[in-house]
């Protein structure tokens, strides 16, 4: 019974999924194709994900999302998001770093940037300045699909002549209406209170949906939301970021460390031509968060391929512990186990994952596998090559002390070698082409321990060792930010109630003068 409970919205979904395909096919695209570019129209007839996305944020009310669909297709029509390219907005606009992708939540969402300061209302640029957001964001979607943004306001320093409502309805409308179920929270960071009239006026615009994800923050209270780590000096940060163009790939992945032991560097005139090429030209697509400087990429030498040959004979035991993947993402040049994301948690039997791959091509691939935090996980192998239709178990752990976050994310690379293992794997990657290379990312899910409920004065209620320490930290870092939020509604009930104290004042005074009046006007002169 249970079953069929679960079977029925799986089902209504499919249903309400294949009738606003055909109603849009029907009644939109048949009389008046040329609204929309037939790629899109051709994406919603085979992505169910998209069309899903749209019936979700519509409550599953195929007539509205049907709307949403149509509004929708006709923006991205109008802006030629399917051609859209850097080269095809000014180069001014990505060197004032007024918008930017940069760090994590601690959801573990991307954080989408804006510098409300750096913004001038100008009608002469507003078309540009809405193509360069759609650009950022249509990059994001299409190499982060259904991972939802954080969008961050930073209105430091900001005035009322950086107030373009026009440009602001259209943020609005890129979250509300052309990308659904895209935004994860909306917050507004040091908002001066002579803005407060227009964002009553945004307020309106957004809906309840996204009424519900709007926060407001002071420099104090951000890091509720997001941790010191991905936030400016300005904001209480310690994140030593600064904007700077040409952009550099995203996320700063770096090859994490063996298990055996540190792996051997890259020469520097290696990485400095990396780091020349990188500064030289763009990746395709908007796939930039910017850094600093670029971290230098170490790289397993032949030894430790090697090393790994000889390691055969001991995989099942390496690999004994690991949590199997369930998923898997298809790519044209290997099979990657899990699909989206590695488990970890606190226990020691959750602090190991097995990354698979699959050889699904006639030729040798090379692979390597990187990360944005080298310091907390061992990989073993993080590089090698795999034989035609063969399969490779990567074991990534934990190591020490350190426990997993959202944030941490992996990168899986692999590349077509010509001349199957006649080539060192460091000199390969210094001159493959980045065309021909595959990348697959993976983030990191944190695991939920269910423990049994002890009595603080029973038995066994001190847990010793590790594990105990990092689930008291955890449960104290929840409590600490559980009562961050309450202070928050507590100071806001209490400006709440001095409104309303001085409102009951200002009423009495006004009851008094009234009556002052008529007792002055009843006084016989």
């Amino acid at each position: 019974m249970a079953e069929l409970d679960r079977r029925e919205p799986e089902q209504d979904l499919g249903r309400k999924i294949e009738e606003a395909r055909h109603r849009f096919r029907d009644e939109y695209v048949r009389d008046s194709s040329d609204k929309y570019d037939p790629r899109d129209v051709d994406r919603l007839q085979k992505d169910e994900a998209l069309v899903e996305g749209y019936l979700t944020w519509r409550h599953y009310v195929v007539d509205e999302a049907l709307k949403m669909i149509d509004e929708s297709l006709q923006w991205r029509k109008e802006f030629g998001l399917n051609d859209l390219t850097e080269s095809s907005i000014p180069r001014w606009m990505f060197e004032t770093g007024a918008v930017y992708l940069h760090g994590y939540d601690k959801e573990g969402n991307k954080l989408f940037w804006f510098k409300v300061k750096l913004h001038v209302k100008d009608s002469k640029t507003i078309v540009d300045k809405k193509k360069y957001v759609a650009f950022w964001l249509e990059s994001y979607a299409k190499r982060e699909p259904g991972m939802p943004l954080t969008v961050v306001f930073d209105m430091s320093e900001s005035g009322l002549s950086n107030i373009d409502m026009d440009f602001v309805r259209y943020i609005v409308n890129c979250f509300k209406i052309y990308y659904p179920k895209f935004l994860s929270t909306m917050i507004i960071v040091d908002m001066p209170w002579i803005m407060n009239a227009a964002w009553k006026i945004v307020k309106t615009w957004l809906g309840p949906e996204a009424i519900s994800k709007l926060k407001f923050a002071s420099k104090t209270d951000i890091q509720t939301y997001i941790g010191p780590e991905y936030l400016p000096p300005h904001m209480g940060g310690t994140d030593p970021f600064k904007y700077s163009y040409p952009p550099l790939p995203d996320d700063d992945f770096q090859t994490p460390i063996c298990e055996n032991g540190p792996i051997a560097s890259e020469d520097e005139t290696g990485s400095k031509e990396g780091e020349s090429e990188d500064k030289e030209t763009l990746e395709s697509s908007y796939s930039s968060e910017v850094a600093v400087k670029p971290k230098k990429v170490n790289f397993v030498d032949d030894g430790l391929r090697a090393e790994t040959d000889n390691d055969k004979g001991d995989a099942a035991s390496r690999t004994k512990g690991a949590r199997k993947p369930l998923s898997t993402f298809k790519g044209p040049l290997l099979h990657v186990s899990p699909a989206e994301e590695l488990s970890f948690g606190s226990k020691e039997t959750e602090r190991k994952c097995l990354i698979i791959l699959n050889n699904v091509t006639k030729n040798q691939v090379a692979f390597k596998v990187r990360t944005t935090a080298p310091e907390k996980y061992r990989v073993k192998p993080s590089s090698n090559s795999c034989e035609p239709g063969a399969s490779v178990d990567i074991v990534v752990s934990l190591h020490g002390g350190y426990q997993a976050s959202p944030q941490d994310r992996f990168l899986v690379m692999a590349a077509e070698m010509d001349s199957a293992g006649s080539q060192e794997l460091s000199q390969f990657w210094k001159e493959v082409s980045k065309t021909k290379i595959m990348e697959h990312r993976l983030r990191c899910h944190i695991l939920e321990s269910i423990k049994p409920a002890q009595s603080p004065l029973g038995d066994g209620a001190v847990e010793t060792g590790t594990n105990g320490h990092q689930d008291l930290n955890i449960a104290l870092m929840r409590m600490a930010a559980c009562n961050a939020r309450l202070e928050q509604k507590l100071d806001t009930c209490l400006w709440v109630q001095k409104v309303l104290i001085a409102l009951v004042l200002v009423l009495a005074v006004f009851n008094l003068l009234c009556l002052y009046q008529v007792g002055t006007a009843r006084r016989p002169s």
